[in-house]
This record gives structure tokens, sequence and C-alpha cells, in this order.
């Protein structure tokens, strides 16, 4: 029997096949239409927005710095500069140094749009090194919308993306354009398979989503047609049909307003009716739709609506979401170190030899507003010593006034002293 065809010394392959059962059956949620379901959610829905900014947001805030991680320095800063990053032990990234470089708090946002599309792709630019080593210039998001096709290898591994055919403003044609693997940083979201399309946040969600948007167009039409109530009219006489005709245009057009109001003959009446019975409202199980999109983020806080529960469980839903963001902040770090970090080296260097500086971050969460009490306290138990960058940092956050030069403060207590002398000359 023939071998397969082998790649790599590889017998078996992973490349996703047309009918495999863990693939997306959904054909809105396909690639490429799924991109427009998903950016649909996340644009029309609050819940939804509400979850992406929940994931998000704790992520882009917590502090990202590089480590050194035993690499040559003039490397580890290299690093640290084209990525505008701070190294270990600094205060902040050199900004100076970054004029026309890439920015990590600007490609963060982005890396973090697989969270909604279940992938995201960067070219990656580096100067031509005609005025010194390759540097990285930009990383350059090629947008989900944009791209027509991903090409898969036969061991599973990414080989190139194609984008689509495109005009611009003044109607210039561009081809499409097949971006390969070595050109390409790709994040993606909890794959299921092999396809580099990955699964959205979104996904477990869409279903509710779809209920919920049913559900809140009833809730119009209910309110519409019973929210108040419907005027009726009854003639005092069934054989007067002017009577009746006229309480029926009477009906149509009463309006509220400062000068409403209606006239009838005796013995007729008037009366606006409200809706007898109790109706299902469509409220509760739209409330329990949202609860279920930010379930499948694991965002239980965005549920609590101050009906009491227990803590300890609030307490334990809340580390189990941190854990999740540390999970996605770690996997974001894995791929840029692998597949960015590595790259720059090599280019930096001509060799791809480690240790490479590794891209690091505080644990998601862990940044917190430090009381003046609390500094106190760390200060008088000798975890901190007061210095000068220290004390400026204070005076700055609570709108103190700045430190008065040393030789300002004392001339002017000279000059007091001066002073007391003279209105006291016996003294």
């Amino acid at each position: 029997m023939a071998d397969v065809n082998t790649v790599s010394g590889e017998r078996g392959y992973a490349r996703p096949q047309r009918r495999s059962v863990i693939r997306e059956d959904n054909p809105d949620l396909i690639h490429p239409r799924s991109v427009r379901t998903f950016a649909k959610m996340a644009r029309e829905d609050a819940q939804a927005k509400s979850v992406i900014k929940a994931v998000t947001l704790p992520i882009e805030r917590t502090t990202w710095r590089i480590a050194p991680n035993g690499a040559d320095p003039a490397v580890a800063r290299m690093v640290a500069e084209d990525l505008n990053l701070p190294m270990i032990g600094d205060v902040a990234a050199d900004q100076k140094s970054n004029l026309g470089k890439v920015a990590w708090q600007e490609h963060l946002p982005w890396a973090l749009k697989m969270l909604v599309y279940g992938h995201a792709f960067f070219e990656k630019v580096y100067t031509d090194g005609s005025d010194g080593p390759q540097r990285l210039r930009k990383l350059a998001p090629r947008l989900q919308d944009t791209i027509k096709k991903i090409d898969v290898a036969y061991d599973g591994g990414l080989e190139s993306i194609t984008q689509k055919a495109t005009t611009d403003r003044n109607g210039r044609f561009y081809p499409e354009v097949e971006l390969e693997v070595s050109r390409l940083l790709a994040y993606v979201n909890e794959p299921e398979d092999m396809s580099w399309v990955g699964t959205s946040l979104l996904r477990p969600a869409y279903k509710h989503w779809i209920k919920k948007d049913d559900l809140l167009e009833l809730e119009a039409i209910v309110l519409e047609r019973n929210g108040m109530g419907v005027p009726t009219y009854e003639s005092y006489s069934d054989s007067d049909q002017d009577d009746i005709d006229r309480g029926q245009e009477m009906v149509e057009g009463l309006r509220a307003g400062d000068t409403a109001g209606a006239s009838i003959k005796k013995g007729s009446s008037l009366s606006i009716e409200g809706v007898k019975g109790q109706l299902v409202s469509p409220r509760e199980a739209i409330v329990y739709h949202d609860s279920q999109i930010a379930r499948s983020a694991l965002a239980h806080a965005l549920n609590l609506e101050g009906k009491g529960g227990s803590y300890s469980l609030a307490e334990v839903q809340m580390d189990l979401f941190i854990q999740y963001l540390q999970a996605i902040a770690e996997r974001i770090a894995t791929i840029a170190n692998k597949y960015l970090v590595e790259d720059m080296v090599e280019k930096f260097t001509g060799e791809r030899v480690g240790p490479f500086p590794l891209i690091t971050f505080d644990p998601v969460g862990s940044k917190k507003e430090l009381t003046a009490e609390a500094l106190a306290g760390l200060v008088r138990d000798g975890v901190i010593r007061p210095d000068k960058d220290l004390e400026e940092e204070i005076r700055r956050r609570y709108n103190l006034p700045p430190k008065r030069p040393l030789e300002e403060a004392l001339a002017e207590k000279n000059s007091e002293r001066g002073n007391n002398e003279q209105t006291n000359p016996g003294s």
C-alpha cells in the first residue's frame, strides 16, 4: 500500500475536511460570511458590546513589558524600542525612540479583534536594512472583511491568506493579494480545527442574540398595541348611524394634548379601555437571553442587578473570569513571542539563535489604585523607601504643590530670620 503524501516526516494530516463533523454548520457563521454576522452582533447589541469591553479592557489596561530572558542586552533593548514597551526595571518606554515605529498598545486592541471574529492577521513590515540592521517598522492589520481565503497546508500549518481585490476612492483597481506565512503574524482564538478561522467569543451567544432580537421586536409591538389602551365610543342609539360614524372618527383621532377633549351626546359614552386579563410580557425572556450572552464569556458580573446573593459565589465567579482573561493575555504573549519577537531578532542579528527576549505582562486585574493610607503603611513597614521620584508622584497624584528648590527655601528662611532680628534686636 502506498504511503500518503508526507510533509516534514509526518504521515498523518491535520488539514480540515469539507464534511468534518466539528466544523461550523450554520451558513451565516461560516467564514467569510461569519465576519458580517459577528460585526453586526458587536455593533448593534448592547450586551454583546458590554461582553467584549469586559473582556478586552482589563487586558489592554494591564502593564506589558519586555523581559530580557538572558538575551543580549542590545537585542532586548531593540525589541523594547521597536514595540514601544518598557523593559523590566524601566519606568516607562522611551517615546522618542519609537517615532515612526510600532506601539504595542496600539497593536493590542487590533489583536484582541480575534475574540470577535475568531482570528486576527497582521503583516510584519521591516525596514530595508539600507541604514543598518532590519528593524520592525509596522504591524499592519489585515482586516477580517478583506480576507477572501485562508490557505492551510496538509499538516495543518498556515500557508498564506488572500485578500480580496479592491479599488481606492479614485477608482484605481488593486488585484487580489496573497500574503505568505513568513510575512504574517496570526492570532487565532480557541480553534476547533486547523482552518485558522478560530472561534468567536460571540459564537455561543449567537442563538440568544437571534431570539432576543425577535423578542425585542415583539415587545415593541405589544407596547404599541396595548400600552395606552384602546379608545371606545358607545352611541346613545343603535339607529343613529351618523352618531356612530361620528364616534368612530372621534376615537380614531383621539390624541393627548393641552387642548384635547371630546363632546358627545347625552346617553353616549367615551372611554379608554385597558387590557383585560394578563398578557405574557417578553421582558423576562429578554433578560434571560441577555444573561446567557454574558455567561457565554464567563462575564457573570454583567448579570448582577442588586438583588442580593452569595458574596462567596460572586467572588468565585469573578475569579474564574479573571483566569479567563489571564489565559487570553497569555495566548497573545505566546504567539507574539514565537512568531514576532523571534522573527525580529533574526532580522536584526541575521540568525535565529536564542535566548530571546519575552513579551510579558502584569497579572490581569492586578493594577489597583494605591491610597495615601496604604502607601503610608508600606513606608512605615519598610516595604518602600521614599525618594525623589516617589515624592513627585505623590504630589502630582494628590494635586499638591511641587517641592520648592532647596536654595529658594534656604534664602526665604534666612530672610525671615533677618526680619525677626531687626524686629527684636535685643533677643
